[in-house]
């Protein structure tokens, strides 16, 4: 493995040790194909290109958000699109985590920049796919509720099913599993519905 200092750039992914710990100024100077995250430093393949019944629930699900925000304040964004979740620094070498969520509802616009979102997204949305579930789970479960993300949702394709977590006093509470026939509101939108029925269609 290629050693290499904070001012490289780096061209391959097997040049990254997947044992270290990184930073955001890390992550902007990796110049390969392969999309990663970063969660609390340590670096997480993300899946293969997403399958069909994937793409299908995000473009309903962006359409929707999309047609319902226009000329509101909330803009919706779909991945690829970097959401940076800081700590304690804005500053890119003290940033550990980066995540590219399915999708992201962003209503403060102070957040937003050229290179993505700094700070948590108002909602989060991650569609499941296969391999990706443990790592949506838990380990973005636990950086969303750290970082202050108000709703955090969890749709299944396959299973056609819709989770929520909202955050109360700094940690996620679970609401009840929705599935065909509900209707999903959200407290951070007042006024949109979500009927799954069209989202899993």
């Amino acid at each position: 493995m290629k050693e290499y200092t904070s001012e490289d750039k780096v061209y391959s992914f097997e040049d990254i040790d997947l044992s270290g710990t990184y930073t955001y100024a890390d992550y902007l100077r990796w110049e390969f194909n392969e999309r990663l995250e970063l969660i609390r430093g340590k670096v997480f393949r993300m899946s293969p290109g997403p399958a069909t019944l994937h793409q299908r629930v995000l473009l309903e699900l962006s359409y929707q958000m999309h047609h319902f925000l226009r000329r509101k304040s909330c803009e919706v964004f779909v991945a690829p699109f970097d959401v940076r979740l800081p700590l304690n620094s804005f500053e890119d070498k003290e940033i550990y985590t980066v995540v590219q969520p399915d999708l992201c509802v962003i209503c403060d616009k102070s957040k937003l920049d050229v290179r993505g979102c700094i700070g948590a997204p108002e909602i989060v949305v991650e569609i499941l796919s296969p391999g990706n579930s443990r790592k949506e789970l838990k380990n973005k479960f636990e950086v969303y509720e750290e970082a202050g993300v108000l709703e955090y949702w969890i749709l299944h394709p396959e299973e056609k099913t819709f989770f929520r977590y909202i955050l109360d006093k700094g940690r996620f509470q679970p609401t009840k599993l929705l599935t065909l026939g509900d209707e999903v509101s959200s407290s951070v939108l007042p006024g949109f519905k979500l009927r799954l029925d069209e989202v899993f269609r």
